[in-house]
């Protein structure tokens, strides 16, 4: 073991936080209580502080795309991705802001809300092909959809429509089942944890809601950071493009 002194020495984040420079890539940014919980009061905005905010809003910056739960989507009132400040350095070329990548079995979404109609990259809707034609002809009049699967959403089969339209740097924002079933599928590469310094006890729901994985993942360490008490952790997919070499 080794002492994680603190220390005052600014970082850049940025670079920190930059994905690997070829290929594709899918990471997720959750967080947690200390004792497991990836939400409070319902949401997992409730965990974070305003580092965590920014480490939130620079990962959004950096990615191509952003997958998130229509579960996620309702219990945290999202709108569309917007340009932050800074952002145009951090885009490359890209569009001023990733689009959302909606998962979503039942289309269950207001397709009038502003996540819809006032995204400036138009949102996507992931959904397997027993949703309900009707709400499936909505969903097209307003987002681009992508159908992967039969009775519930193929992730391979998704992530790779969303590599074919050149999104090869991905973030998962969640919820839980969302994360669980990227995992499942092994399309993770990457796991950001803020690790939130509350204790809340109770039957909490744990940032991956799905059965025990058969094979997990070995994750390493990539890096370890501090603000307050919280703690930003890294973890990439131990000998993957941005796992450290031991």
């Amino acid at each position: 073991m080794r002492n994680l002194a603190p220390t005052d020495l600014p970082v850049d984040l940025a670079e920190r936080y930059a994905y690997p420079a070829q290929g594709s890539y899918l990471r997720a940014n959750m967080i947690a209580s200390l004792d497991g919980a990836a939400q409070r009061d319902g949401r997992s905005g409730g965990l974070g502080n305003a580092s965590d905010r920014s480490l939130f809003l620079l990962l959004r910056a950096l990615a191509d795309v952003v997958i998130v739960g229509a579960g996620t989507v309702r219990a945290e009132g999202y709108g569309p991705v917007r340009p932050g400040e800074g952002w145009d350095g951090l885009r490359g070329g890209r569009p001023p802001a990733p689009p959302l990548a909606i998962v979503s079995r039942t289309l269950d979404l207001d397709f009038d809300a502003p996540v819809f109609t006032e995204a400036a990259a138009r949102t996507i809707v992931l959904t397997p092909a027993v949703a309900d034609p009707a709400r499936l002809r909505m969903a097209r009049e307003r987002a681009e959809v992508i159908v992967a699967g039969d009775v519930s959403l193929d992730f391979s089969a998704a992530v790779g429509e969303l590599e074919a339209r050149g999104f090869a740097r991905m973030l998962c924002e969640g919820g839980p089942a969302i994360l669980a079933g990227l995992v499942e599928a092994g399309l993770l590469d990457e796991l950001c944890l803020t690790l939130s310094p509350q204790i809340l006890g109770g039957r909490p729901t744990r940032i991956l809601n799905g059965p025990p994985l058969p094979v997990p993942p070995d994750m390493a360490l990539v890096h370890a950071l501090q603000d307050d008490d919280f703690l930003f952790l890294r973890y990439a997919l131990r000998g993957g493009a941005a796992a450290p070499s031991r």
